[in-house]
């Protein structure tokens, strides 16, 4: 049975367990060492733990990945009013799907 994915408390990618040890909490080396000196200026800014700091293109980066997962929605919706085919259903939900995990990252 595969490994089941956590996502990187870092960037929101999914991160798969291993079998054995300490399950992964970063996709990759670099996430980990951002978190890392993300949780230093937090220290050094006197912010609690749970505050999440994005820039402003991270911020307008996030903002378009959740337009383009409510466009995709809305392209489902008019293609069930529409009668539109089941493959066509399918299509159009495979990308929201897609668009929706992409929405899910911060940064």
């Amino acid at each position: 049975m595969p490994a089941p994915h956590r996502s990187c408390l870092w960037c929101g990618r999914n991160v798969a367990d291993t079998e054995m040890g300490r399950r992964k909490q970063y996709c990759r080396q670099s996430c980990r060492q951002r978190a890392y000196e993300n949780r230093n200026a937090h220290k050094a800014a006197g912010l609690p733990s749970d505050v999440t700091v994005l820039t402003t293109r991270e911020m307008s980066d996030w903002s378009d990945r959740v337009f383009a997962a409510r466009c995709a929605a809305e392209d489902v919706a008019t293609a069930i009013r529409e009668g539109a085919s089941r493959d066509d259903l399918i299509g159009l939900a495979d990308t929201l799907v897609e668009l929706m995990k992409e929405a899910e990252r911060l940064r």
